[in-house]
Protein backbone atom coordinates (compact mmCIF):
# COMPACT_ATOMS: atom_id res chain seq x y z
CA UNK A 1 0.00 0.00 0.00
CA UNK A 2 1.37 3.58 -0.68
CA UNK A 3 1.79 6.17 1.25
CA UNK A 4 -0.80 8.87 0.93
CA UNK A 5 0.14 12.61 1.71
CA UNK A 6 -2.58 14.89 3.49
CA UNK A 7 -4.78 15.54 0.67
CA UNK A 8 -8.20 17.72 -0.18
CA UNK A 9 -10.47 15.85 -2.32
CA UNK A 10 -11.70 18.05 -5.55
CA UNK A 11 -15.34 18.47 -5.98
CA UNK A 12 -15.01 15.90 -9.27
CA UNK A 13 -13.55 13.68 -6.96
CA UNK A 14 -15.65 13.91 -4.15
CA UNK A 15 -18.69 13.53 -6.67
CA UNK A 16 -17.23 10.58 -8.17
CA UNK A 17 -16.41 8.56 -4.29
CA UNK A 18 -20.23 9.39 -3.27
CA UNK A 19 -21.15 7.83 -7.08
CA UNK A 20 -18.89 4.77 -5.85
CA UNK A 21 -16.55 4.90 -8.77
CA UNK A 22 -14.40 2.00 -7.49
CA UNK A 23 -10.73 3.30 -8.21
CA UNK A 24 -11.76 6.31 -6.31
CA UNK A 25 -13.14 4.19 -3.91
CA UNK A 26 -10.37 1.99 -3.67
CA UNK A 27 -7.92 5.06 -3.10
CA UNK A 28 -10.13 6.61 -0.79
CA UNK A 29 -10.58 3.63 1.61
CA UNK A 30 -6.29 3.26 1.57
CA UNK A 31 -5.83 7.22 2.26
CA UNK A 32 -8.83 6.52 5.34
CA UNK A 33 -6.74 3.78 6.94
CA UNK A 34 -3.90 6.29 7.03
CA UNK A 35 -5.61 9.49 7.80
CA UNK A 36 -8.57 8.74 9.43
CA UNK A 37 -11.03 10.98 7.60
CA UNK A 38 -10.79 13.00 4.15
CA UNK A 39 -10.98 16.67 3.70
CA UNK A 40 -12.54 18.85 1.83
CA UNK A 41 -13.44 22.58 1.07
CA UNK A 42 -16.06 24.44 1.63
CA UNK A 43 -16.18 25.03 -2.02
CA UNK A 44 -17.23 22.14 -2.92
CA UNK A 45 -19.51 21.10 0.00
CA UNK A 46 -21.53 23.95 -1.57
CA UNK A 47 -20.81 22.51 -5.62
CA UNK A 48 -22.43 19.04 -3.89
CA UNK A 49 -25.26 20.67 -2.34
CA UNK A 50 -26.34 22.35 -5.26
CA UNK A 51 -25.66 19.61 -7.33
CA UNK A 52 -28.12 17.76 -5.21
CA UNK A 53 -30.38 20.82 -4.67
CA UNK A 54 -30.89 21.30 -8.22
CA UNK A 55 -31.82 17.63 -8.32
CA UNK A 56 -34.41 17.63 -5.51
CA UNK A 57 -32.84 14.88 -3.64
CA UNK A 58 -33.83 15.37 -0.27
CA UNK A 59 -32.73 12.00 1.16
CA UNK A 60 -29.16 12.36 -1.15
CA UNK A 61 -29.05 15.87 0.93
CA UNK A 62 -29.43 14.66 4.27
CA UNK A 63 -26.60 11.74 3.56
CA UNK A 64 -24.45 14.11 2.55
CA UNK A 65 -24.69 16.15 5.82
CA UNK A 66 -23.90 12.89 8.04
CA UNK A 67 -21.11 12.36 5.57
CA UNK A 68 -20.02 16.05 6.55
CA UNK A 69 -20.09 15.46 10.11
CA UNK A 70 -17.70 12.60 9.86
CA UNK A 71 -15.22 14.74 7.76
CA UNK A 72 -13.36 17.24 7.81
CA UNK A 73 -14.65 20.78 5.72
CA UNK A 74 -11.84 23.50 5.64
CA UNK A 75 -13.54 26.94 5.11
CA UNK A 76 -12.38 29.55 3.22
CA UNK A 77 -9.96 32.01 5.33
CA UNK A 78 -8.47 35.36 4.88
CA UNK A 79 -5.08 33.30 3.86
CA UNK A 80 -6.84 31.41 1.19
CA UNK A 81 -8.36 34.90 -0.36
CA UNK A 82 -5.11 36.30 -0.61
CA UNK A 83 -3.31 33.57 -1.77
CA UNK A 84 -6.80 32.93 -4.68
CA UNK A 85 -6.34 36.88 -5.21
CA UNK A 86 -2.50 36.26 -6.49
CA UNK A 87 -3.26 32.88 -8.04
CA UNK A 88 -5.97 34.89 -10.35
CA UNK A 89 -3.42 37.31 -10.91
CA UNK A 90 -0.90 35.20 -11.99
CA UNK A 91 -2.93 32.84 -14.34
CA UNK A 92 -4.80 36.32 -15.72
CA UNK A 93 -1.08 37.60 -16.94
CA UNK A 94 -0.66 34.18 -18.83
CA UNK A 95 -3.76 33.88 -20.07
CA UNK A 96 -4.96 30.79 -18.71
CA UNK A 97 -7.59 31.70 -15.99
CA UNK A 98 -9.54 28.55 -14.89
CA UNK A 99 -13.07 29.32 -12.72
CA UNK A 100 -13.18 31.02 -9.76
CA UNK A 101 -13.92 28.07 -7.82
CA UNK A 102 -10.97 26.03 -8.84
CA UNK A 103 -8.99 29.07 -7.85
CA UNK A 104 -10.46 28.81 -4.27
CA UNK A 105 -10.06 25.12 -3.88
CA UNK A 106 -6.41 25.60 -4.95
CA UNK A 107 -5.58 28.27 -2.87
CA UNK A 108 -7.51 26.62 0.27
CA UNK A 109 -5.04 23.37 -0.69
CA UNK A 110 -2.12 25.95 -0.72
CA UNK A 111 -2.78 27.28 2.24
CA UNK A 112 -2.87 24.36 4.62
CA UNK A 113 -0.41 22.25 2.34
CA UNK A 114 -2.10 19.55 1.39
CA UNK A 115 -2.37 17.70 -2.01
CA UNK A 116 -5.12 18.32 -3.78
CA UNK A 117 -6.92 15.28 -5.13
CA UNK A 118 -8.45 15.89 -8.54
CA UNK A 119 -9.39 14.44 -11.90
CA UNK A 120 -8.95 17.91 -13.09
CA UNK A 121 -5.30 18.08 -13.81
CA UNK A 122 -5.50 20.21 -16.54
CA UNK A 123 -6.79 23.46 -15.04
CA UNK A 124 -5.14 23.00 -11.88
CA UNK A 125 -1.78 22.06 -13.48
CA UNK A 126 -1.63 25.94 -14.08
CA UNK A 127 -1.57 26.90 -10.42
CA UNK A 128 2.21 27.41 -9.24
CA UNK A 129 2.30 26.14 -5.77
CA UNK A 130 -0.21 23.07 -5.92
CA UNK A 131 0.93 19.59 -5.40
CA UNK A 132 -2.12 17.26 -7.53
CA UNK A 133 -2.90 13.49 -7.38
CA UNK A 134 -5.65 11.67 -9.58
CA UNK A 135 -7.75 8.98 -7.22
CA UNK A 136 -9.90 7.92 -10.83
CA UNK A 137 -6.48 6.96 -12.80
Amino acid sequence: MRVYPPCLLDTDILSELLKGHITVKERTKEYLSQHGRITFSQITQYEILKGLQSKKAPRQIEAFKTFCRANIILPLTDDAIMRAAEIYAELRETGHLVTDADILVAAIAITNQLTLVTNNIAHFSRIKGLNIENWKR
